[in-house]
C-alpha cells in the first residue's frame, strides 16, 4: 500500500528520531527527574505501540500487562526498541490491503477489558497516541526553556519532499 498510512508512519519514525536526538543533548545530571519523566513517557508510547502490534498480528498484548515497561530502559536501549518497532509498522502498513484495513480485530486491553477496532482504527490510534505523548515531552522541554524538536507532519513532508514547499514569486 502506498498512501497516507505509509506517510504517517514514516513521519512517526522521523519524529521519534528527532525526539531521541534532542534527549541525547539533555542535561540529565542537572535535571534527572525531568529526564526520567520524559523517558518514562516515551517508553509508555513504545509499549502501547508494541501492544497494538501484538493485537494486529493476533499475539495478544505481546506479553505486556501494563502500558509501561517494568523497568524503563535507558535512552540508548529505548532508541533501538523504538526504531525496530517503527520499522515493523512501516513494513506492516506497506503491505496492507484495503480489506485488511477494514478487518475488525477483537482484543483485550491490559486492564482486562475487551475491545474491538478495525485494523485502520488501531493504526490511527498508534499515530495519534504517539503524537500526543511526544507533545507532552516537547512541552516539558519548552517549559525548561529548551526548544522542542520539530514534530509536525508539515515539517516532515517539506523536509522530505522540499518540492511541496511552494514559494511566492
Amino acid at each position: 500500500m502506498d498512501g497516507i498510512l505509509v506517510s504517517l508512519f514514516s513521519y512517526k519514525a522521523w519524529a521519534n528520531v528527532q525526539m531521541h536526538a534532542a534527549l541525547t543533548k539533555f542535561d540529565t545530571q542537572r535535571y534527572p527527574d525531568k529526564f526520567q519523566a520524559m523517558l518514562h513517557t516515551l517508553d509508555h508510547v513504545n509499549v502501547v505501540d508494541r501492544i497494538f502490534k501484538g493485537h494486529l498480528i493476533g499475539a495478544g498484548a505481546a506479553g505486556f500487562t501494563e502500558t509501561n515497561s517494568e523497568k524503563t530502559p535507558d535512552l540508548s536501549a529505548l532508541r533501538q526498541i523504538v526504531s525496530a518497532t517503527d520499522n515493523w509498522y512501516l513494513d506492516f502498513v506497506s503491505g496492507l490491503s484495503p480489506e485488511r484495513l477494514k478487518q475488525r480485530v477483537e482484543f483485550t486491553f491490559t486492564d482486562g477489558d475487551k475491545g474491538a477496532m478495525s485494523c485502520e482504527e488501531m493504526l490511527l490510534h498508534v499515530i495519534t497516541h504517539g503524537g500526543y505523548h511526544r507533545g507532552c515531552v516537547g512541552q516539558i522541554l519548552e517549559d525548561m526553556g529548551i526548544s522542542s524538536p520539530p514534530d509536525s507532519l508539515t515539517k516532515f513532508l517539506h523536509r522530505h519532499e522540499p518540492e511541496r514547499r511552494l514559494h511566492q514569486e
